[in-house]
């Protein structure tokens, strides 16, 4: 087998969803196997499924911003009336562009149909808006960390 035509079936086999193939001419065989991709995470990211740090208040709502600590505590210990999801998986990113002040952070009152982040999704920036009006108690996730659909993203909570 020529190895143009090799080359040609390799490149036609990246470019497509098969994940094997298999092409016999007379005595000649090949056979050409695709692995999945494992999509990673950048380092500096970490999930965690029973816990996160997080910034709350001392006090539900009674402390003023100034007072804001970091603590470790599980999402559930979080005081809040509104949740915001992901509403499609992709790249969270917290501000309009890189060096930006964020959109929102913990203590920040929103509105609304105020934009709160974006979510990246095949090149396509989609702008996520508060549902609700009330007081960013919790921010979920980093910035330029990736989202599954309907993950908690914000926690509101009313005024």
């Amino acid at each position: 087998m020529e190895f143009d035509k090799i080359e040609k079936l390799v490149r036609l086999m990246s470019s497509s969803n098969l994940t094997e193939f298999e092409l016999e001419e007379g005595e000649e065989k090949i056979k050409l196997k695709k692995e999945k991709e494992i999509a990673t995470l950048p380092s500096n990211s970490t999930i965690s499924t029973t816990k996160e740090v997080v910034e709350v208040q001392e006090t539900a709502f009674s402390t003023p911003v100034e007072n804001i600590t970091s603590m470790e505590v599980s999402m559930e210990d979080i005081p809040s009336d509104f949740v915001i999801t992901a509403p499609l998986v992709g790249t969270f990113y917290s501000a309009q562009s890189e060096g930006m002040e964020p959109f929102v952070s913990v203590g920040d009152v929103v509105k609304k149909g105020q934009i709160v982040g974006i979510v990246e999704a095949m090149k396509l920036m989609n702008e996520i808006e508060s549902e609700y009006d009330g007081k960013v108690v919790a921010v979920l996730v980093e910035n330029e960390q990736v989202v599954e659909y309907g993950q908690p993203l914000f926690r509101i909570a009313k005024l």
